[in-house]
Parts: C-alpha cells; sequence; structure tokens
C-alpha cells in the first residue's frame, strides 16, 4: 500500500487555491443526484451535513445522541483559534501555521496545517454571520484571549461555553437543511460498519439504539467525523458515549489508522476523585490565562494553601519556562504536573494535584472582571468539588482529553478506502504529536464547512459509480457480520460488567502508555490487554435482548473495539522510538527532561493497515517533509 498524501505543488500559500482550482466540479443539476452519508454531528459533521446539503447534495446524517445539540463538540469551553491579529501583536497566517507544526512537535504534514491557518479567518466570519455571541471588548468588537503554545492572543471566545455556541450555529444550519429536505436526519443510530462495493465505501451497517434493528443505508461517498478514542482509558474528559467503534471498523474494512498511541493529556482537569467515578471533568485551558500554577516548595507539605506564603510556593512552569509561562502547551504542562507529584509536591487527599490559583488576578482586575470571564467554570468547579475558587485556589491534575491520531487521510481528507472521508478529531491530519489549545474547534470547522465541500466534489465528479442499494450482497454480508457479533456477545453470559472490563482496560492503558511510557512497560501492558480481551470473550456480563434499547449491549460492542484498540495503541508506541509531542518514551528525553526527537528516523507518519484478527498489523510510513519550517529542538523557556 502506498500512502499517497496528494499534497498539491507550488508554493505553501498557494497550494489549497491552486488545488481548488484544479479539482473537477459537480454541477449545480447534478448534486442532486448524489447521496452522501455523514456520520456525526459535532462540529466537523453537523458542518459538513449542513454545508453539502446546501450545495444540493442529499445527505444522510447520523448520531448516536438523542438530539444532534447533543454531539461532544458542545463540551469544548476555552475558544477557538484565528490568525485574525485582531490585537494586533503580530499575529499572522503564517505564525498560526508554525506555532501549530511546532506544537505538534514537528509531526504533522506541513500542506494541511497552512491550509489550517489560511480558512480560520473564514471560520470567523461565517461564525459571527450566524449569530455566534463571541465575546466583545468595550468598543464591539471581537475580543481575543491567549492560549498554551502561542506569544500572541488569537483565540476568539463564548465565555467558557465555546464549544456549545458554535454546535448551536452548526446545528441551525443543518435544521435549515433538514426542514428543506435537504438532509434526513438518524438520530439515535451507532454505525457498526463500513460497506464496501467494488472497493468503494458505499454506505453503512447502523444499528437502531432505541429499537435494536439492524439497518443499511446505501451512498455514493461517507464522511465519518466521529470524534476521538480518549475513552480507551475508561477515564477521560469526553462523553460516556464517545467511542472509536466507527473508526475502527472503517479500519478492520482496510482504512489505515495513522499515529494512534498520540493521545493528549489535558493539564488543567478536576482530579480523581473516586474509584467508581465514570468520567473526568475539564477545566478549560483559558484558565491558565489568569490562574497561576503552584505547588508547595517543601515534599508533603499539606497545609491549606492560604497559610503557604509566597516564599514556600514554587510556581514551577513560570520558574522553568519564562518565556511562556502558565501558558506552555498541554503536554509540558501535563507531564511537568505529573513530575511535581511524582516529588512528593502534590495537593488534595491523593496528592496528585497542583494549584491553580486566581487570587492576584482577582487582586489585580476585580472579582466581577474575573467573572464575566470564566464565571461558568468556576459554577462548574464549585458544584462538582464543593470549593469556591474565588477564595481558595482550584486543585487540577491531568487527564486524558484529546486524541491527535486517527484514521490516516490525504489532503482532500480521504482515507485509504476510496470514497471514505474522515473529519475533526476522527482523522489523524492537523496536529502532530500534539495539539495546541483552541485548534479542535478550528479543525472541526475547517473541515466541515470549507474543505470537504470541494474535495468529496472532486471525487463524485471524477469517479464513475455503478448502480448500489441495500439489497446487494455486499449489504447483506454486512448485516450477517454485525448480527453475529452481536449474538456472539448476548451469548457468553459471564460473571463481570462490562464497565468492570472498561475500567481494568483503562487502568492498564493509563499506567503503561499514558502521559509517560517506556518499553518494558508497553510490553508489558501489550501482556496485559491480550489476557484481558481473551477474558472479556469468555466471562463478559450482558442482560437484555438485542432487540431493544439495551445500554449494556452498546457498551459492550464499544468496549470490545478498545480492547482490540489499545493493543495498536501499544504497538504504535512501541514502532517509535523517540519521544515528540505526548508521546514521551522516558527512554529518551533531554537532561532536562523535555521530549528527544529523533527526526533522522522517525520523521513520519505512521499508518497501520489491519491483517485479520489476533494479527500483527502491517506498518506503513509517509514520510514528512519540511520545506518551510526547520524542525528544532521545542522549547519553550
Amino acid at each position: 500500500m502506498q500512502l499517497e498524501a496528494k499534497s498539491p505543488e507550488g508554493p505553501l500559500a498557494e497550494k489549497w487555491d491552486r488545488h481548488r482550482f484544479e479539482l473537477k466540479l459537480v454541477n449545480p443539476a447534478n448534486k442532486r443526484k448524489y447521496t452522501i452519508i455523514v456520520v456525526g454531528t459535532g462540529l466537523a459533521g453537523g458542518a459538513a451535513a449542513a454545508s453539502l446539503a446546501e450545495l444540493g447534495y442529499n445527505v444522510k446524517n447520523f448520531c448516536i445522541q438523542d438530539s444532534p445539540r447533543r454531539a461532544h463538540s458542545i463540551a469544548a469551553q476555552g475558544g477557538i483559534n484565528a490568525a485574525k491579529n485582531y490585537p494586533n501583536d503580530g499575529d499572522s497566517i503564517r505564525r498560526l501555521f508554525y506555532d501549530t507544526i511546532k506544537g505538534g512537535d514537528f509531526r504533522s504534514r506541513e500542506a494541511n496545517v497552512y491550509r489550517l491557518a489560511q480558512v480560520s479567518n473564514q471560520i470567523i466570519d461565517h461564525c459571527v454571520a450566524q449569530g455566534i455571541p463571541f465575546a466583545r471588548d468595550y468598543g464591539g468588537l471581537l475580543a481575543n484571549r491567549s492560549f498554551g503554545g502561542a506569544q500572541v492572543s488569537r483565540t476568539f471566545y463564548a465565555r467558557g461555553q465555546t464549544g456549545q455556541q458554535l454546535l448551536l450555529g452548526a446545528y441551525s444550519s443543518l435544521s435549515r437543511q433538514i426542514a428543506a429536505g435537504k438532509v434526513q436526519m438518524f438520530p439515535r443510530r451507532e454505525m457498526l460498519d463500513l460497506v464496501l462495493v467494488d472497493g468503494r465505501a458505499r454506505g453503512i451497517t447502523a444499528r437502531n439504539l432505541i429499537t435494536g434493528e439492524i439497518e443499511s443505508h446505501d451512498a455514493h461517498a461517507v464522511v465519518l467525523a466521529t470524534g476521538g478514542y480518549g475513552n480507551v482509558y475508561f477515564l477521560s474528559t469526553n462523553a460516556m458515549a464517545s467511542n472509536v467503534t466507527a473508526a475502527y471498523r472503517a479500519y478492520k474494512k482496510g482504512a489505515c489508522m495513522a499515529n494512534p498511541s498520540f493521545t493528549q493529556i489535558h493539564p488543567t482537569c478536576i482530579p480523581v476523585h473516586g474509584t467508581y467515578q465514570s468520567k473526568l471533568t475539564l477545566m478549560s485551558e483559558s484558565l491558565r490565562n489568569d490562574g497561576r500554577v503552584w505547588v508547595p516548595k517543601k515534599p508533603g507539605d499539606n497545609r491549606k494553601p492560604e497559610l503557604i506564603p509566597e516564599a514556600d510556593r514554587d510556581y514551577y512552569l513560570e520558574r522553568k519556562y519564562p518565556s511562556f509561562g502558565n501558558l506552555v502547551p498541554r503536554d509540558v504542562a501535563s507531564r511537568n504536573a505529573k513530575e511535581q507529584c511524582d516529588k512528593g509536591k502534590g495537593v488534595g487527599d491523593t496528592g496528585l494535584a497542583v494549584y491553580l490559583d486566581f487570587k492576584d488576578a482577582i487582586k489585580r482586575d476585580g472579582e466581577e472582571v474575573i467573572r464575566k470571564k470564566y464565571g461558568n467554570l468556576f459554577q462548574m468547579y464549585e458544584k462538582i468539588t464543593g470549593d469556591n475558587p474565588y477564595e481558595t485556589p482550584m486543585m487540577i491534575y491531568p487527564a486524558v482529553h484529546y486524541t491527535m491520531g486517527g484514521l490516516w487521510v490525504d489532503y482532500n481528507l480521504m482515507s485509504t478506502i476510496d470514497g471514505l472521508f474522515v473529519l475533526g478529531e476522527a482523522n489523524f491530519s492537523d496536529h502532530g504529536a500534539n495539539r495546541l489549545g483552541a485548534s479542535a474547534l478550528m479543525q472541526g470547522l475547517a473541515d466541515g464547512y470549507f474543505i470537504i465541500p470541494y474535495t468529496i466534489g472532486g471525487y463524485l465528479a471524477g469517479t464513475g459509480f455503478s448502480e448500489v442499494n441495500t439489497d446487494d450482497e455486499a449489504f447483506k454480508e454486512s448485516t450477517a457480520q454485525v448480527n453475529a457479533k452481536v449474538e456472539k456477545l448476548l451469548s457468553i453470559q459471564g460473571r463481570r460488567t462490562v464497565d468492570d472490563f472498561h475500567r481494568e482496560l483503562g487502568h492498564i492503558m493509563w499506567e503503561h502508555c499514558g502521559m509517560a511510557r517506556n518499553n518494558e512497560s508497553l510490553e508489558k501492558a501489550k501482556s496485559m490487554v491480550q489476557t484481558l480481551r481473551s477474558e472479556f470473550w469468555e466471562d463478559v456480563l450482558i442482560p437484555g435482548v438485542d432487540k431493544d434499547f439495551n445500554q449494556s449491549l452498546e457498551r459492550a460492542g464499544r468496549v470490545a473495539d478498545f480492547l482490540e484498540f489499545g493493543e495498536l495503541m501499544i504497538i504504535d508506541a512501541l514502532s517509535r522510538q523517540e519521544s515528540c509531542g505526548c508521546h514521551f518514551n522516558e527512554d529518551y528525553q533531554t537532561e532536562e527532561h523535555e521530549a528527544k526527537r529523533d527526526d533522522e528516523n522517525y520523521s513520519h507518519v505512521t499508518a497501520w493497515e489491519y491483517t485479520g484478527d489476533d494479527r500483527e498489523p502491517v506498518e506503513h510510513r509517509e514520510p514528512l517533509v519540511f520545506e518551510n519550517v526547520q524542525p528544532t529542538q521545542r522549547s519553550y523557556k
């Protein structure tokens, strides 16, 4: 298999314009002849479904929630990046491109990242036209704030609800197309298989989560916008329903999975408080604009924070990274928090937390100013912990958040399967080994609003399609395979619950393939996951029946995929004998404990090809060529 990125020729700044001109077009009268399936209704999926329908295509849109507006994009808090340079502080498309490449530790494709920076400004204009209530300054102009990994203020925001507001904008556009009859909406459906005809993606097999019925749906192309796989760790900031199933089932049909070990750990989360909690809560990175991160200088100092004087506090990020301070990227902040806790300086009952303190900001700007910026976040923190962050510092600790890995896509966002396009967090394309804050919303909307409408048209116009419908043998085979797996799960009738297996898997992944990894630990984890997977298929207990609303069955299918996918993550981590971004192999670090890349041997994307159950996947490599930036040791000092 050859991984052809299909990046256009020519100067970097001209590639996207040139490519759009060279793409074949579908004329307006012909667009209504094509049907496109879009799986997912978050920012990428909702934007894509609305945009494609607006162009005239017939769209079938699927989501596992009861409403498109409940997609996990709603949980994003802090903001969305764009290179508008409204503060006049030196920003530009080039600088946003460079910050993103550097933030990803030089493990992303130049052409894709530059395009992302280019369309970022269009996203803001589009969202303002939709009525998104971005924060504004006293004069009525759009406001910006800072985020980690950048020395300019380029993040547009709506208090701590930016994802919700942007999703409502996409949902409004989508609702218009549903009302116009151009989008057929399928809520409470889970994609369980991709259907190929003549080697092309021509449909999906889905389960109706209310009735349990298995459904077949045909189309001329399939778009996956199903989010990330962070819930492989059990505890993460992801919604409980977030999963890897759609992407993993596509992988088993021939779509390569790229860089699955690149998992972002977010430094600003509410710490774990109990063995049986189901998820973790993110506190926006935007809080690091005004909050100062610190721990006691003396290990084991368990005094209340207000009783610890300034002389006994270590503002370790400000001390170690004077240029960026508390706004270092997430991977750097996360590893440093872990390092402080490992030294015995952690705070709270567990010792696995650090302080995020707003005392100085409140003293400087006043409580009302801080309340206007972060009021809903402070309220959320107080409801969960019982502590008032206006009076006492927040306690935070890193948690699994975003996944940079995903299905491999070329410049057109098409996977290694013809006709299967992958958008947003479900693909690997833009963030390399670490995503900068406020870039997830940017990528999702860029892919959905401004990229896929062009590139999918080029595919449709340049492809001859045979007549296909759900009576074809490929759909019948897919349905039979899905039914067989459901029956197998229900037939086991073991003793352990699905959540019990999931929790154990998450513990293995967090301890051995989390914030820090090493070769010995990864090898151990691989064996442990294999053993756990065998136990799952012998001893899992799933009550109920298939033709019914059965959440245990839903979760069982997802955990079964996580048990296979977790091993793939470990295999990928072992294949990359270096440290870069969020992949921190303890055997490869500088004297100052920073990630140590090996550009000579690992300046590539690793994409894995499925070869069968219980068989090692085949590794493919896409070389990364840097013509416009010079990879350097990533420093935020």
